[in-house]
């Protein structure tokens, strides 16, 4: 909305720093923080008066959650998609199609987070969404989004694989990309989900994924930093940045309320909502494996669940105590501080090597 202000510029100067991609991102930012600081209290009371009993706590897990997490209310990803929305569509170029097709992938995974947090709340039972049904429209969603994707870029970059620290090593996937685009998005959108299960373990990486992808896609976005760092430019793409900016902020909004001990959870309405939010910004920026370096710790939550499944399945023996991985560290009597904040520690970690492959070429 703001970049419309630009067609004024010729008139009133001051209206041209609105053309400024960093500018904008940073005023997303503060106004996602803003929204969601003044009506997050109020989102929050009203989810708990409608709520009751809040979300359900897994019997089978560790026993301090049973008493410091009962009664809590879920769907917290209101909040933040509330506060990221208002403010991207407040702050970025609304013409950019990259922006509609994010924001898309973002609200329809969330809509498929919120129902399943809706039916987990009314049961109150961990049986939420059929999973192969709700696999299924995620699927289709991504598979939509990355053909959409598919149809901006010239070919056949457009459709091809980019591997890091290679110049010229790039892959044409031809219309399997649109197959691998899609399991990258809903991967990411089901890794950061299955995270999701500690307070403040999912929020802060997810936070240091949109801040390394935004820095990504402005590099990106950019001919003359694209040609710098020797990455490959994908037009349109900075315009992402302003999405990542109004991410950071309305995390740290809603970091304030679910810092231990949580007012409220994300649930899947977020979480779901905002892995889909970085599998999309990646495939449209050609980083999908730096992706699975910078949310290196999404991949391992992802792949300790399917290690425990296969092996109870095949075996008849668990590797980890508990799954998700952080659920096993507080099995082997690591405090709930002490996982998420080391957690956050090899998120920043696997951020600052994800991000050093734009320099190493």
């Amino acid at each position: 909305m703001f970049y419309w202000l630009t067609q004024f510029s010729d008139t009133i100067n001051v209206l041209n720093v609105f053309r400024y991609i960093t500018f904008r991102t940073g005023g997303a930012m503060v106004t996602a923080l803003i929204i969601v600081f003044l009506f997050g209290p109020f989102i929050i009371s009203s989810l708990r008066a409608a709520q009751g009993k809040g979300q359900p706590i897994r019997e089978d897990g560790p026993a301090s959650h049973l008493v410091s997490k009962r009664g809590t209310p879920t769907m917290g990803g209101l909040m933040i998609l509330s506060g990221l929305v208002i403010s991207t569509l407040m702050w970025a170029n609304l013409s950019n199609r990259y922006v509609w097709i994010v924001l898309g992938v973002t609200l329809s995974f969330g809509m498929i987070g919120f129902y399943d947090d809706y039916l987990k709340v009314t049961r109150q039972s961990h049986a939420g969404f059929a999973g192969r049904t709700r696999l299924a429209i995620e699927i289709v969603i991504a598979g939509l989004a990355c053909f959409a994707m598919s149809q901006l870029g010239r070919p056949p970059f457009a459709t091809s694989l980019v591997f890091p620290l290679f110049k010229e090593l790039i892959l044409d996937l031809g219309w399997f990309f649109i197959i691998f685009g899609g399991l990258v998005i809903v991967g990411a959108g089901n890794a950061v989900n299955l995270t999701d299960g500690l307070d403040g373990l999912a929020i802060v990486p997810v936070m240091i994924a949109s801040l390394s992808f935004g820095v990504i896609a402005y590099l990106c976005g950019n001919a003359v930093f694209a040609d710098y760092l020797q990455i490959h430019y994908v037009v349109g793409t900075g315009e992402l940045a302003v999405l990542c900016g109004a991410m950071l902020g309305a995390g740290l909004g809603f970091l304030w309320f679910n810092a231990p001990p949580a007012s409220i959870f994300m649930g899947d309405t977020g979480s779901l909502a905002l892995g889909g939010m970085l599998g999309s910004i990646a495939v449209a920026t050609k980083h999908e494996i730096v992706l699975a370096i910078v949310g290196g710790l999404f991949v391992l939550e992802a792949v300790s669940v399917i290690v425990q499944v296969v092996s109870f399945k095949l075996t008849g023996k668990r590797v980890f105590k508990m799954a998700p991985i952080h659920h096993h560290f507080e099995q082997l009597g690591w405090t709930e501080p002490q996982v998420v904040i080391r957690f956050w520690i090899i998120s920043v970690v696997l951020a600052l090597a994800g991000l050093s492959t734009l320099k190493l070429r």
